[in-house]
């Protein structure tokens, strides 16, 4: 598989798109749901580890799962992480991680997915009963928040009622969606939302 953040993963974090969609999102899951010491948590896309760097030192465990191997080593360089995080360099639709989490956490990488219901369905399998989602990503828009052809992008963003039946579907309860942040490129401003469920104890 293509590495397609391979010449991105070095000034990721230095991007201000990526640090502000990091804050907003982070302070939206820890405001939608509990966070605690005893909690193992699956960051799903992590990248350089933006979120998982803001989750770990609240949680017991970060799982961090990306198909980019350049992002995750960057993630890996981060001292402050070392013994609190743990990376995984997966595709979790085709090849799961064998364990339940209690959190499933994502920012801006379900677009990144093109078959949305088998990856709500993948990421329900490795929820434990009980457990929670908090997914980010864009609201539908009207495909110029990336550049023309860029590749790896399968969705302009996500209509939230079509999303929550595919959350629904997948087994998911008491789905809600809030307004995580909105993201500035040029000059045009970009809402992201996040989705939480509930997986049934």
């Amino acid at each position: 598989m293509t590495d397609l953040f391979r010449d991105k993963a070095a000034d990721w974090d230095a991007r201000p798109v990526p640090a502000q969609i990091s804050e907003g999102v982070f302070e939206a899951i820890a405001a939608s749901v509990p966070l605690g010491p005893d909690l193992t948590v699956m960051d799903f896309g992590a990248g350089t580890g933006l979120i998982a760097g803001k989750l770990a030192p609240r949680v017991t465990k970060v799982l961090a799962v990306d198909v980019s191997a350049a992002m995750l080593e960057q993630l890996a360089k981060k001292p402050e992480l070392a013994g609190r995080v743990e990376t995984f360099c997966q595709d979790i639709l085709a090849i799961p991680l064998g364990r339940e989490v209690d959190l499933v956490v994502s920012a801006m990488a379900m677009h990144h997915v093109a078959d949305t219901e088998a990856l709500l369905r993948a990421i329900f399998r490795h929820v434990a009963p009980g457990g929670r989602i908090a997914l980010a990503d864009l609201d539908a828009e009207d495909g110029t928040f990336h550049p023309p052809g860029t590749e790896g992008v399968h969705h302009s963003g996500f209509d939230r009622e079509a999303l929550g039946a595919l959350c629904r579907g997948a087994g998911f309860v008491d789905v809600r969606f809030v307004k995580a942040c909105e993201v500035t490129k040029s000059e045009r401003r970009y809402p992201i939302f996040l989705l939480t469920a509930t997986k049934p104890a």
